[in-house]
């Protein structure tokens, strides 16, 4: 376990077997749709990689980078677009892939910019859900596992752009965010 942990929540091994059960459920779900999944850039990197390799139907993926944290351990509220999406959804069913749903400000300000593009449907796979944490009425469709109100890292999720690497998720100690 790393140093500046508190505890592990979730093993790499557990991360996975939820990710595959994910895949599964997405495969029959979406079956006749082809379907565009998009990560958000940078935490769900790792939760979408794993997530594709168990989807056994036809798909595609594209990317976009927003943020309402910056290098704070708390939304900032303000939601920006970093980076954008390389091609239209129009028609398209997307599956939005996030690392975390917490406040849910992010996820709503994304399914409405989605919805509004004229994306057939609008659905998201998050591997963790801080429901505690929320400030808006949205929840994920696809959940790996909820999380209690704690600053958690490892498997895409950070601080200041560390512990992303981490194989497996928890509860970082509060003397490293609250310096």
């Amino acid at each position: 376990m790393h140093p500046h942990l508190e505890r592990v929540l979730f093993t790499e091994e557990e991360i996975l077997e939820r990710t595959k059960a994910i895949g599964r459920v997405l495969s029959a779900d979406y079956a006749d749709k082809n379907p565009l999944l998009i990560g958000i850039l940078k935490g769900a990197v790792l939760f979408m990689a794993d997530l594709v390799k168990h989807i056994d139907i036809p798909m595609e993926m594209d990317f976009m980078a927003i943020s309402s944290y910056g290098a704070s351990s708390k939304s900032s509220g303000v939601v920006r677009i970093l980076k954008d999406l390389d091609r239209s959804i129009e028609g398209r069913h997307v599956v939005v892939v996030e690392d975390i749903v917490d406040t849910g400000l992010t996820l709503a300000y994304l399914r409405d910019i989605l919805m509004h593009r004229r994306a057939a449907s609008v659905k998201v796979a998050a591997m963790f859900d801080k429901p505690e944490g929320r400030s808006v009425d949205i929840s994920p469709d696809y959940c790996g596992f909820p999380v209690p109100n704690e600053f958690i890292v490892g498997y895409g999720l950070d601080y200041a752009e560390q512990y992303r690497n981490l194989p497996y998720v928890g509860i970082l100690k509060p003397e490293i965010y609250k310096r």
